[in-house]
């Protein structure tokens, strides 16, 4: 089933999902990991395709969002009210960061006065003309933060979905591998 039903989510969306779950890793651990590189040709190759997987973020969210809201979404498993809207509120909250950070990673290049080249095939216009320390660091402090909250709430939607499975035992995590 490509499309998603009021009883589960299609293999677009599992996919969509899976695919930004793997990127978000990779980005984290190449971003935790890439300031502490010594200076050199490498160095920059990390740094622009840290760049380039962050565009591609970006992009892949706004996918996601629009297919979520062409395809729509199963219904609720949970009885509660409360476990319905603190769902709604990571998962709206996720997809906010998930836009957000990308581009505080691309103010903050813009406002270091660094070219950014998605992937070396495609120039992207700078969001800030120019260098600009203060810019620099309000976006590079707020890129920083954005990954601590959105780490906290993939810790919060991980044990989320376990519970659901291990505690509640309903279909909420099978619903997203694609298993009913």
């Amino acid at each position: 089933m490509i499309s998603n039903s009021a009883e589960r989510w299609g293999w677009v969306s599992i996919s969509l999902h899976w695919l930004t779950a793997a990127l978000i890793i990779c980005l984290a651990v190449v971003g935790l990991i890439m300031s502490e590189l010594p200076t050199s040709a490498f160095k920059m190759q990390v740094f622009a395709l840290h760049k380039s997987f962050g565009i591609t973020m970006l992009i892949l969210t706004l996918l996601r969002l629009t297919w979520r809201f062409l395809a729509g979404t199963p219904n609720d498993i949970s009885s509660s009210r409360l476990q319905t809207l603190a769902a709604k509120i990571v998962h709206g909250t996720m997809y906010g960061i998930l836009i957000a950070m990308p581009l505080s990673g691309w103010l903050y290049n813009s406002a270091s006065g660094f070219p950014l080249r998605w992937f070396g095939i495609i120039n992207l216009p700078k969001l800030f003309t120019g260098f600009n320390p203060s810019i620099k660091e309000f976006a590079l402090n707020t890129h920083e933060n954005l990954f601590y909250a959105l780490a906290t709430l993939l810790l919060v939607h991980a044990g989320a979905a376990l519970y659901h499975h291990y505690r509640l035992g309903d279909n909420t995590l099978k619903r997203m591998l694609g298993k009913i």
